[in-house]
C-alpha cells in the first residue's frame, strides 16, 4: 500500500514507512496506513516506540479475546441493564456520538454484582462496538479516520463512591487500558455539568491521560447555554437528544432518549453476590505488595470527603528502611505537607498510624526511595480512609 502523505512531513512519512516495514508480519486488510498512524501519533512519530505499543496491544487483544468479544461474549444481565452509555447519533462529519451519564455508574453495585474481569470486558465490548460503528461511518462518508465523539454528563455526580479505593482503581485501570489500546480514536470529548468537586477527581485521573487525549477534552460547568452551543456547533439537532440541546426524543417522548442511552442507576441488591464481606475481610481490602525501585517513589492518592475522616496505614519493608510522608491537596489545588517525608525503619517493625483528615481533599501517601541509588525496596502496605463515626459512605450502607 502506498504511504499516506496527506498532512505528513517528510520525517513523518519516513517514520510511517519504517513502522510499516517493522510490522510487516502483522499485515491485515484493516491494518492500513491510517491504522499505523494512530500508533505513530500516540508515540510522537517514534517508529520503535509505536511498534512496541502496537505489539503489546495485540498481545493484550489476544489475552482478552477482543476480536471475538462482540460476537462471542454475552455480558451478565446486571451489566446489560446498569452499565450507562449509548450511541445517540452522529456528528456533522459522521463520527458516532456516545453519551455516558456518568452519575448513573453505580461502581459499588457493579463491582459487587459482576466480576472485575466482566466489568473490564463490558468496557472493551462498548469500545469495540463504538469503533466498529466508526469504521462503518468512515467508509460511508469516505472519511480519512475512524473517530468517535463522547459526551460525558456529570450532572448529579458524587465523588463519594470513589473514596472506596477499588472503585478509583477500577476507573484508572480502564483509562490506562483505553490509552494503551485505543490511541487516536477520540475526535472530541465534551465533559458537561461538571461540579466544583470534579476538578479534584480530574486531577487524580489526568496523569493517566496522554497529551493527545487531553487536547480533545473540553470541560464545561453546569452552564447549559455554553455546552449546548458547543455540542450543536459539531452535532446536528436531530442527532442529539432534547436533553442535550437537540430535537431527538424516544418514541414515548423521553427527552434523554434512554432507549438509546442506558442511564444506569442504582444496582438492586438482588444482583449482589451471595456473600458481600465486611471491609476487613473483603478481598478488595487486602494489603498490597510492590517494589519501589531505586531512585524512585510510590505515590498513592486517597480522596477524603468529610471532616473527621481518618487516614489509616500499616506498612513494612524487607531488608532496608524507606522514606514516608503525606501531602494534602485541596479543591483549589493548594498543596500542604501533613506528615513530613522522613526515613522509617519499617524493615525492623511494621509502621502503623492514623491521621485526622478534612475534606474534600486529596491526600497523597508517599513512599520515597529516591535517596537510594543501589537498592530497590520491597514494600507491603495497607492504607484506607475511614469516614467519621457519624458519617456513612454510600458503600458502607451496603452490607
Amino acid at each position: 500500500m502506498a504511504p499516506v502523505s496527506l498532512g505528513l512531513s517528510d520525517d513523518q512519512r519516513f517514520a510511517l514507512m519504517k513502522l510499516r516495514r517493522n510490522v510487516s508480519d502483522l499485515t491485515r486488510p484493516d491494518r492500513d496506513d491510517q491504522y499505523l498512524l494512530r500508533w505513530l501519533r500516540a508515540r510522537n512519530y517514534d517508529p520503535e516506540a509505536a511498534e512496541k505499543m502496537l505489539r503489546t496491544s495485540l498481545q493484550w487483544r489476544e489475552q482478552w479475546s477482543v476480536d471475538q468479544i462482540l460476537s462471542d461474549w454475552e455480558p451478565p444481565e446486571v451489566l446489560q441493564k446498569y452499565f450507562p452509555s449509548g450511541i445517540c447519533g452522529y456528528d456533522k462529519g459522521g463520527a458516532p456520538v456516545i453519551v455516558v451519564p456518568f452519575a448513573g455508574l453505580d461502581i459499588w453495585g457493579l463491582l459487587h454484582s459482576a466480576t472485575r474481569s466482566d466489568f473490564i470486558r463490558m468496557t472493551i465490548k462498548t469500545l469495540e462496538h463504538l469503533l466498529k460503528v466508526a469504521q462503518e461511518q468512515k467508509q460511508k462518508h469516505n472519511a480519512t479516520r475512524a473517530e468517535v465523539v463522547a459526551i460525558i454528563d456529570m450532572d448529579g455526580f458524587s465523588i463519594r463512591p470513589y473514596a472506596w479505593r477499588p472503585a478509583g482503581e477500577a476507573v484508572i485501570a480502564l483509562i490506562q487500558m483505553y490509552e494503551a489500546n485505543y490511541p487516536e480514536i477520540l475526535k472530541a470529548c465534551y465533559i458537561i455539568n461538571a461540579p466544583k468537586v470534579f476538578s479534584l477527581a480530574f486531577s487524580i485521573v489526568k496523569p493517566f491521560l496522554n497529551d493527545y487525549t487531553l487536547r480533545k477534552i473540553s470541560i464545561y460547568k453546569n452552564d447549559p447555554g455554553k455546552w449546548k452551543k458547543a455540542l450543536l456547533d459539531n452535532i446536528d439537532p436531530d442527532e442529539l437528544p432534547v436533553h442535550f440541546g437537540g430535537t431527538m426524543t424516544d418514541p414515548g417522548g423521553d427527552e434523554q432518549c434512554t432507549l438509546k442511552v442506558k442511564p444506569g442507576g442504582r444496582v438492586p441488591k438482588s444482583y449482589y453476590f451471595k456473600k458481600v464481606e465486611k471491609n476487613g475481610d473483603d478481598p478488595f481490602f487486602n494489603s498490597s505488595t510492590t517494589v519501589v525501585k531505586k531512585g524512585d517513589k510510590l505515590c498513592l492518592k486517597f480522596l477524603v470527603l468529610e471532616e473527621g475522616s481518618m487516614l489509616k496505614w500499616e506498612f513494612s519493608s524487607e531488608g532496608h528502611d524507606i522514606k514516608f510522608g503525606i501531602l494534602r491537596r485541596d479543591e483549589e489545588g493548594s498543596e500542604t505537607t501533613t506528615v513530613p517525608i522522613h526515613r522509617v525503619n519499617c524493615h525492623l517493625a511494621a509502621e502503623t498510624g492514623s491521621l485526622p483528615c478534612s475534606g474534600p481533599a486529596t491526600y497523597t501517601v508517599v513512599f520515597d526511595n529516591t535517596y537510594s541509588y543501589l537498592r530497590s525496596k520491597k514494600l507491603h502496605y495497607s492504607i484506607e480512609v475511614k469516614p467519621p463515626a457519624n458519617g456513612v459512605l454510600e458503600c458502607d450502607s451496603l452490607q
